[in-house]
């Protein structure tokens, strides 16, 4: 079984790696493509909301089925993408999400928009969105090398993270202006760039050997078993699985209370969102640091503690100052997030052979996907059954335990991991 590499020296600095033309171009597909993510991340629930009026249990189910071709998918896509070159995985996925979203504008105008079509279009759209995400974290390593995986996961998540900023921002702006449906045009457009910078890459990219192929179900097995084999990877799946649901409980819900229930202009509803993405910037420029000063392991514990009352306000936002307090409670929340994906997408996959990588995030996308398709589904029925603020500080409460798997875990006593 592979180690945890507790103590492990870590790898020299090195030149920076935005001069590697390759990773460059993979920089600029991940910054077009989540800035477009970020638009629809709003605008989609609002079509929803707004242009539909759905109720909370549609809401629940939209964000439901954009998470849950992970569950049907999420495994066999890992011994496949084992089975292929990366890179191609990745355009085609771009592709079809461009197309599954333009067909939303199209739709609109026409008098023909329907929450059935918003279900089929996150549903496919997220089973697209399953291949490209494993492809990418398989492809990484192959592409920038192990020993800077640290750097070049902390870059990743940093310009995802003012993506975000940006693209929240905009979509605030752009559902005010444009409408809704008209905004998810900048989604779909973003995914076309993003395939053609991908296909800009030619750095040659080895051919898995199908020597190594064997039943399907056997490989899915063996990367479910490396997976819950692993303590520091069994530790990192139980901890996200914990901040994906409690997170996607406030993340759901949120939308119907700020634009239904405060009645706030779409502006602010973006702004809201994007302090998040601030959180996740400064976490991610932050998570190299404070892992050199305390340990990875410890950072992620004492972290996880620190943040924990701060989480609790998200539950108590309102008009006027509540707002203010809600937002600073995101925002560190979020920061908690940066720091994590640094650090538990490095570990990963600093620990898992090559031949295993695709399984390996496969079996993680599924954990974490799966919690975020369940934080939805009970966003919807707490919200229907209950009351949207009852869903809320169920969400919040359950952030504020997300550290404890990696507290009972050899995980705690991670020092370094190659790159930092």
């Amino acid at each position: 079984m592979t180690t945890t590499n507790i103590g492990a020296r870590p790898a020299p600095t090195g030149p920076p790696l935005i001069r590697d033309h390759g990773y460059r171009l993979l920089i600029t597909a991940t910054a077009v493509s989540k800035f477009g993510s970020s638009v629809s991340y709003l605008a989609l629930p609002l079509v929803a909301v707004v242009a539909l009026d759905s109720s909370a249990a549609q809401v629940g189910l939209l964000t439901t089925l954009s998470t849950l071709a992970f569950l049907v998918i999420g495994l066999p896509s890992g011994a496949w993408v084992d089975r292929m070159r990366r890179r191609p995985v990745m355009i085609t996925a771009d592709l079809m999400r461009a197309a599954l979203l333009l067909s939303v504008p199209i739709a609109w105008p026409l008098g023909i928009l329907t929450i059935g079509q918003l279900y089929v279009v996150v549903l496919l759209s997220g089973a697209a969105t399953v291949f490209y995400d494993v492809a990418a974290q398989s492809h990484l390593p192959q592409l920038v090398g192990r020993e800077h995986l640290a750097r070049a996961n902390s870059l990743l998540v940093t310009v995802d993270a003012a993506a975000q900023i940006g693209g929240r921002s905009a979509g605030g702006i752009l559902v005010t202006v444009l409408s809704a449906p008209v905004a998810v045009v900048i989604d779909a457009t973003s995914y076309v760039w993003s395939a053609l910078c991908l296909l800009r890459i030619r750095r040659p990219e080895p051919m898995p050997r199908t020597t190594e192929r064997g039943k399907l179900l056997d490989e899915i097995r063996e990367g479910v078993r490396f997976v819950s084999g692993h303590p520091g990877l069994r530790a990192v799946a139980v901890a996200g699985a914990c901040t994906n649901l409690s997170i996607q409980l406030c993340q759901t819900m949120l939308p119907l209370l700020l634009a239904r229930d405060l009645a706030l202009p779409g502006f602010a509803i973006g702004l809201f969102f994007a302090t998040g993405g601030v959180g996740v910037l400064l976490g991610s420029l932050s998570a190299r640091r404070l892992a050199r000063l305390l340990g990875a392991g410890r950072t992620l514990v004492l972290l996880g503690v620190a943040i924990a009352p701060f989480g609790i306000t998200v539950a108590l936002v309102d008009r006027g100052p509540a707002l203010w307090v809600a937002c600073a409670g995101w925002l560190v929340t979020t920061f908690k997030v940066g720091v994590d994906n640094v650090l538990k997408v490095s570990f990963r996959q600093s620990v898992t052979p090559d031949r295993l990588l695709g399984r390996m995030n496969a079996t993680m996308r599924l954990v974490l996907t799966g919690s975020l398709a369940a934080g939805a589904a009970l966003a919807g029925f707490l919200g229907e059954v209950f009351s949207v603020r009852a869903a809320l500080w169920t969400g919040a409460l359950g952030l504020a335990l997300t550290w404890l798997p990696i507290a009972c875990s050899p995980l705690r006593r991670l020092r370094d991991i190659p790159g930092l």
